[in-house]
């Protein structure tokens, strides 16, 4: 006998992006429930993304209104590429993506790609840096208003939209497409040579920021904005502007010029969420190791630390050591080391270089005498954001910590071992940076004083990073995505990194006293007096420290767990 089959009485709801938001928003309320901090912290954030998009507001309306317009289409292709590239680099350098949703947690739900896309592009415009990017855009309409009317008023609404969806998606596919190969230990140095390449976009902008400021003669730079105007960088924010001018024609190509820019950022971000939500990228057959030396303690222990004890100690190393190299997210920092460390220094002295000659006749003219100060600042810089990775260290372990606390590790100990693991790694790069920077500088002799200033202020920058990591420790998100951040973590490690980095600025100022008072006498004594003052002071923020962490190891392992 055939059995009826029937339809369910109610069909079921077709998921929308709407869902995702509401998802979203019920996930922020319930992560917020009980934690007065992290409350404070989404207040802070939002009250300093208000303030600059205020500031924004300003900055784009005021062009509208002073000298005819006659630097609008400039402002508005300048500035909105700046942000489209801050929206860029940023979240890969600094502030991670707000991951509040994440993607592996859909993987199985019978969502079809394109409402996962659609859905979780939605939800990731719900965010601070979203509406208060939005809101400073909004100047360029007054700009748009003021000139041409409500048409263009009108246009540039459009392209003030489509502008922040092509920021949220140029983040969301960057930092998406990025996890996934970092996740592949094969494909890590091309990683790393693809974020060079896209933090060496700065030194062109800064080269033509720094040149129309001390020429002062903003018309030359019509032609180069008039160029970004028709690049993504700046077709949505210029389109309006041209409406203004009379170049009705050219608003249109524009905007499709930004929706075919929007449409291939979605699609790269819709492949690299695929293998984000299968899991590990596959990194091929492992090759299995013939006639292993040593017995199974000492396969433990990586090769950059197989010169440790075997004790605890040695083994805290070689725990740290190996995580730094196989982690996604730490291997993240190191690169990001690795690229501010090269790039920084070198913008910074040939730029102040390239505008300073012996002539004084500006750029291009005369030959350039690198300033002993700038180098030694630009130095210290590096060595600041090399340390500053450290801030939260003990986020990176999660739950993961417990065990620590169950072995009764010393916090002492326990911080100097974390150190060295890291300098294993950073203290080759350090050095590396100091004589890349003399030698493209054509100083040989200034090795030394590169590397003392790398030094000093690294060491420093440790004992420094040792007290924020125990007392401002965060929990990170549990997901493959190295850059993503929880609900107001963004803002936490913001404000952690920028208290770290000034305190560590001023721990380093006995050697900048130094360096005034010694003149060239400090070439020679850079070095060593800065090896060992970095020395010192991250032994001694290790033992003080490690006080502080003895008494709150509790603590600490309940900020850094993260909450389901």
């Amino acid at each position: 006998m055939a059995v009826e089959l029937t339809a369910p009485a109610v069909p079921a709801r077709r998921v929308s992006a709407r869902h995702f938001v509401r998802l979203k928003l019920r996930v922020m309320g319930n992560n917020f429930r009980g934690q007065g901090r992290r409350i404070a912290l989404f207040v802070a954030g939002a009250l300093v993304g208000l303030w600059l998009a205020g500031t924004g507001f300003v900055l784009f309306a005021t062009p509208g209104f002073a000298d005819g317009g006659r630097y609008a289409a400039m402002v508005a292709a300048f500035g909105g590429g700046l942000l489209v590239l801050g929206w860029l680099l940023l979240p890969l350098v600094f502030f991670g993506v707000d991951e509040t949703l994440d993607p592996a947690r859909f993987a199985l739900l019978p969502l079809p790609r394109r409402t996962l896309v659609t859905g979780l592009f939605a939800a990731a415009l719900v965010s601070v840096p979203a509406v208060a990017t939005l809101l400073a855009l909004f100047g360029l309409v007054a700009t748009a208003g003021a000139l041409g009317g409500w048409s263009a008023a009108l246009v540039q609404v459009v392209g003030v939209l489509a502008g922040v969806l092509l920021c949220v998606a140029a983040a969301r596919a960057v930092t998406s497409a990025f996890a996934s190969m970092l996740r592949s230990r094969r494909v890590r140095d091309l990683a790393a040579v693809l974020l060079a390449v896209a933090a060496a976009l700065l030194g062109p902008l800064q080269l033509v920021g720094i040149s129309a400021l001390q020429e002062t003669d903003w018309d030359s730079l019509t032609g180069v904005s008039e160029v970004v105007g028709w690049t993504p960088f700046g077709a949505p924010w210029t389109a309006g502007i041209d409406v203004a001018e009379g170049r009705a024609w050219a608003a249109p190509i524009k905007l499709l010029i930004t929706a075919l820019a929007l449409l291939a950022l979605v699609g790269w971000w819709s492949r690299s969420l695929e293998s984000a939500m299968v899991g590990a990228a596959s990194s091929g057959g492992a090759r299995a190791k013939s006639d292993p030396t040593g017995g199974a303690v000492s396969q433990l222990f990586p090769r950059a630390a197989t010169w440790a004890r075997r004790d605890q100690f040695g083994a805290l190393v070689a725990r740290e050591a190996r995580y730094w190299w196989r982690d996604a997210r730490r291997r993240a920092n190191l690169i990001t080391i690795a690229v501010v460390g090269i790039f920084v220094p070198v913008l910074v002295n040939l730029g102040g270089a390239g505008f300073t000659t012996n002539s004084g006749q500006g750029f291009g003219q005369g030959s350039a005498e690198p300033s002993a100060g700038l180098v030694s600042l630009s130095m210290l810089f590096v060595g600041v954001v090399a340390a500053v990775t450290l801030a939260n260290q003990f986020g990176f372990d999660g739950s993961a910590y417990a065990a620590h606390v169950v072995a009764g590790v010393r916090g002492q100990q326990e911080l100097r071992a974390r150190m060295t693991a890291f300098s294993i790694y950073v203290v080759p790069m350090l050095a590396v940076v100091s004589i890349v920077i003399a030698v493209v500088l054509d100083r040989p002799g200034w090795i030394g004083l590169t590397a003392g200033g790398l030094f000093a202020s690294y060491g420093a920058g440790l004992a420094v990073n040792s007290f924020v990591s125990v007392l401002g420790a965060y929990a990170l998100p549990e997901t493959s995505n190295p850059f993503a951040m929880n609900t107001g973590a963004g803002v936490a490690k913001g404000f952690l990194t920028m208290l770290a980095m000034l305190v560590t600025a001023v721990a380093a100022v006995p050697m900048v006293v130094a360096a005034a008072l010694l003149g060239d006498v400090w070439h020679w004594l850079a070095l060593p007096v800065g090896a060992a003052y970095g020395l010192g002071a991250a032994l001694l923020g290790a033992y003080l420290a490690g006080d502080v962490l003895d008494r709150r190891q509790p603590e600490l392992l309940a900020a850094v767990t993260p909450r389901r």
